[in-house]
């Protein structure tokens, strides 16, 4: 095989393997599209019934497409062309059917129909769905064609008034691309100021560069007449030259008159023509395709060195994609446990992130402390518990029959035990408000772990087993706060109470105090002294409910949050082990993708750097 060859082999490749790993979709399809656009392909332009198919037919060297009337062409056919060695036998292939191989082609022509007719119906609508064809033979050049439907002026029966405009949109978006190649069909029974295809060419290259212009049914004209000013080049130039073919007549179609019958046929005529004898060597369809090789050819070696750069580029986000996808699961259980336990760690680390500063959260907590506990212990109820009226119900309830004699403890002790009693709300709330923040930040650090995204099994059950751990402290949390709160009422700070009759005597004379027992300043006074009392307690469960909360619930989040999880886990079989590691179904499909997107790169690599460009 020639380095030509080679070159355009390899394109033709990378082109297919593009287009069937890029219908998978995909967060780089459109690196995908960038790679099929820095590739060169011909695209086939002309008016309805300009002979296109003819055109195709005979570059192919066999009968393969629809024929008919009006639009024929309804979605874009991507053909391309593989060159096998001599004997090899033909065969072709369709991108939507990979694992059928079509020797007939006859029926390569009745699936193409078939396939127009799934997408547009059997109606003449058209459709920008393409259809991929391969064919494999060793009577054809490596080459990418892409017919589209035939240029037309008016809608026909059964087609909407939009479809002209449609169909010029279609057209143009293949060869508006700037390493497209224009296949410029016009008939020479025409005159090529009319001619759709030239119109649009020099439209979309107006330098004429990218254009390759036919001139078909040279024989159809009329007689006394030629081609030769356009063929020429002097009614309209292009940079390259005008190539013109002779199809096959009806005649012979209807007579399936084989295609290399009328390669030679063209051959013949050309050869014989008063008018065309000395253009012979540069007409006919077999010389086309040899010019568009010829120039795919150069083209591609322009091309290599981006294209080098986008796969090498291309290579590198794969390979990192992969390594963030992880690899596919070992079916040792060995391994299998080791996978578990490095998610486990994955997920303690952005855990402790989170607590620790590294990421946003764990500032909600000290929240709690600063702002919530204080607002809260700010809105007991205490002057309602410590008003005159009730302070004198309470302190004449706890004297009893008996009054009290010096100072009234029993009330003192009620007063304090019923105020104390409404701080076991704000630290329960404590503790409940940082429950919610760690099984927040839990909920975080599951969605922030990426290791975990391909096993939406095992993440249900981290969750379940973190959920369950915070349960746990939020308990021991809710123990040990309440337990603060009790201790205060269990004994009270007597230094405190027993400068109470000293100031009072400092204060009074005891006749005084003797005749006020029982007045209202006497309770207003019981309670000030247990609001007092109340306010040391209070300065002192501000501090102490935090370090209870932090002691139980985030410090033992931070040493154990998974401990009876790892022991659970250590407990099963590899079976088991394997059904948490259930695999997220599209992870798995995507490292599929990428592994085979992978692989097709680093062929093209390689397959470039073995082709000699001396």
């Amino acid at each position: 095989m020639t380095t030509m060859e080679s070159l355009i082999g390899l394109v033709n490749r990378i082109q297919r393997a593009c287009t069937v790993l890029g219908d998978y979709g995909g967060d780089d399809n459109n690196t995908f599209s960038s790679l099929w656009e820095a590739l060169p392909s011909v695209a086939v332009v002309g008016g309805q019934s300009s002979g296109k198919s003819s055109v195709l037919e005979s570059i192919v060297g066999r009968d393969f497409l629809p024929r008919g009337s009006g639009i024929v062409t309804r979605r874009p056919l991507v053909l391309q062309l593989h060159k096998l060695e001599g004997g090899s036998q033909e065969y072709a292939e369709f991108l939507h059917l990979p694992r059928r191989k079509f020797t007939d082609f006859s029926l390569v022509r009745q699936e193409i129909q078939d396939e127009t007719d799934r997408v547009t119906g059997k109606t003449k609508q058209i459709s920008p769905i393409p259809i991929h064809l391969s064919i494999y033979s060793p009577n054809v050049v490596n080459l990418t064609l892409i017919d589209l439907p035939g240029l037309t002026k008016v809608a026909v029966e059964g087609q909407p008034e939009s479809i002209v405009q449609e169909i010029e949109t279609m057209v143009r978006s293949y060869v508006e691309k700037p390493n497209s190649i224009i296949l410029a069909i016009s008939p020479a029974n025409q005159d090529i100021a009319t001619s759709d295809a030239i119109k649009l060419a020099r439209e979309v290259d107006p330098t004429g560069e990218r254009t390759f212009g036919v001139l078909t049914k040279l024989d159809l004209m009329d007689k006394g007449t030629n081609a030769l000013d356009v063929l020429e080049g002097r009614s309209y130039r292009l940079q390259h030259p005008w190539v013109g073919i002779v199809n096959r007549s009806q005649a012979d179609i209807n007579k399936n008159v084989d295609m290399i019958i009328a390669r030679r046929k063209e051959r013949e005529y050309f050869a014989n023509s008063p008018d065309y004898g000395h253009l012979a060597n540069k007409m006919g369809s077999e010389y086309l395709a040899k010019l568009l090789s010829q120039h795919l050819e150069s083209v591609i070696r322009a091309r290599i060195p981006s294209i080098t750069s986008l796969i090498n580029k291309s290579i590198e986000e794969l390979e990192l994609e992969l390594d963030h996808l992880g690899r596919p699961i070992a079916l040792d259980a060995g391994a299998q446990l080791y996978t578990i336990l490095e998610l486990c760690r994955a997920f303690e680390r952005i855990f402790k992130e989170h607590l620790d500063g590294g990421r946003p959260g764990g500032d909600r907590i000290y929240n709690v402390f600063d702002n919530q506990l204080p607002a809260a212990l700010r809105k007991l109820p205490l002057d309602r518990h410590l008003s005159l009226q009730n302070v004198r119900k309470v302190v004449s309830e706890s004297d009893g029959y008996q009054p009290h004699l010096i100072a009234p403890e029993q009330g003192y002790r009620r007063l304090i035990d019923g105020a104390l009693n409404y701080f076991r709300g704000p630290a329960e709330a404590s503790v409940d408000a940082v429950h919610f923040v760690l099984k927040e930040l839990v909920r975080k650090s599951i969605a922030e772990t990426q290791e975990l995204k391909r096993f939406p099994t095992f993440q249900a059950e981290l969750a379940a087993a973190a959920y369950q751990a915070l349960e746990r402290f939020r308990e021991e949390g809710k123990k040990t706060t309440l337990r603060l709160v009790d201790m205060e009422s269990s004994y009270l700070t007597v230094e405190f109470f027993r400068r109470l009759p000293q100031e009072v005597e400092k204060a009074e004379n005891p006749a005084a105090s003797n005749s006020d027992r029982y007045a209202e300043g006497h309770f207003r006074r019981i309670g000030s002294n247990v609001s007092s009392y109340i306010g040391l307690v209070s300065d002192t469960l501000k501090n102490t409910i935090p370090k209870a909360v932090v002691y139980c619930q985030v410090r033992q989040a931070k040493q154990s949050l998974l401990n009876h999880f790892y022991t659970q886990i250590g407990k099963k079989e590899g079976k088991q082990l394997l059904q948490m590691l259930d695999e997220d179904p599209a992870m798995m499909e995507r490292r599929q993708q990428c592994a085979k997107r992978l692989e097709l790169y680093k062929a093209a690599r390689d397959e470039i750097d073995s082709v000699s460009f001396n």
